[in-house]
């Protein structure tokens, strides 16, 4: 029993003594670390541009310019850069000089105005000794939107009008050069099963690669669509001939053709035979042929998938 007592007396002792030293040895890094980042160092770092104050005329394209930049300062402000990208301001208000085609940084421009760094931070270099950034005329321009939507309708529906996107068009702002290349921005693929009720869907715009020189107006859309019941219709409708030369008659069968039409419930008792016309155009006779071919020359708009079920119409021709 004494033994024992004996035993965990020291290895309490000893666990203690390790406490000790470890806690000596955190003190002496964090001592060291302190020693070393008061000194100061000199080195070089790339820093990226934030541009400030640009042009509302123009727009800089976005080109990769960095400036590497000799700094002597003390190991404080370098852990601080070396935690995050630093970046130096660039004014365009003062600090560049338009050119033709591009916007001119001096080194020797910054060097007078050395503003962005504190007293503790010594500038010893820049380079390089020019940066040039590029700039075109910003162009506005109202573009449609192109729907890719593909509607499964469940059995007896359909949609009643057309598919439409609320706004039908958007405005992008950007470089002339980029912006005069965009004829039309699609919507993300997007498919809708067994439908059967009116459609409200908001659906995100496929932007073009590299768009970070351009501004567009929003960046989705709602796909809207009026989604009823529908049933097919059909009625008798008589055959017209057309352009039949002067001095010539003619007799055809049949006189009437069935047209087979898709329309909505709403719609179906408003539709007559005088809202369809089918003609035959005697031009297109072919050779001594005595046969015509019909055609739907007017139907109404609320009608879908209408078709004549006569192919061929006869004629004779009489004196």
């Amino acid at each position: 029993m004494i033994k024992k007592l004996k035993s965990k007396i020291l290895a309490s002792i000893k666990n203690k003594r390790i406490n000790v030293f470890i806690l000596f040895l955190l003190f002496a890094f964090i001592i060291l670390i302190f020693s070393k980042l008061s000194k100061e160092y000199t080195n070089t770092m790339a820093f990226g541009i934030e541009k400030v104050n640009l042009p509302e005329e123009n727009v800089i394209l976005n080109d990769s310019v960095t400036l590497n930049i000799t700094l002597k300062t003390h190991g404080f402000k370098w852990l601080k850069y070396y935690i995050s990208k630093p970046k130096i301001k660039i004014d365009f208000s003062h600090d560049v000089d338009k050119k033709k085609d591009v916007f001119l940084w001096n080194k020797s421009k910054a060097y007078l105005k050395n503003t962005q760094f504190d007293e503790q931070v010594e500038l010893l270099n820049m380079f390089p000794d020019k940066l040039t950034f590029r700039y075109d005329v910003n162009l506005v321009k109202k573009i449609p939107v192109k729907l890719n939507a593909t509607i499964n309708f469940s059995p007896g529906y359909d949609i009643s009008d057309k598919l439409v996107s609320e706004p039908d068009s958007i405005m992008v702002i950007g470089p002339n050069v980029l912006v005069s290349k965009i004829n039309h921005i699609e919507t993300e693929d997007i498919t809708f099963n067994d439908v059967k009720l009116n459609l409200t869907e908001t659906t995100k715009l496929k932007f073009p690669e590299n768009t970070s020189d351009l501004k567009f107006s929003t960046n989705s859309v709602v796909i809207k669509a009026d989604v009823e019941k529908f049933t097919e219709g059909t009625l008798k409708i008589p055959v017209n001939i057309i352009n039949v030369p002067k001095g010539i008659k003619i007799k055809h069968f049949p006189k009437e053709v069935n047209v087979s039409y898709y329309i909505s419930l709403s719609h179906f008792n408003s539709v007559t035979n005088k809202d369809f016309k089918v003609v035959c155009d005697y031009n297109k006779t072919k050779g001594n042929q005595s046969l015509l071919v019909p055609e739907l020359e007017k139907y109404p708009k609320t009608a879908k998938n209408v078709k004549i079920s006569q192919q061929r119409i006869e004629f004779i021709i009489t004196k």
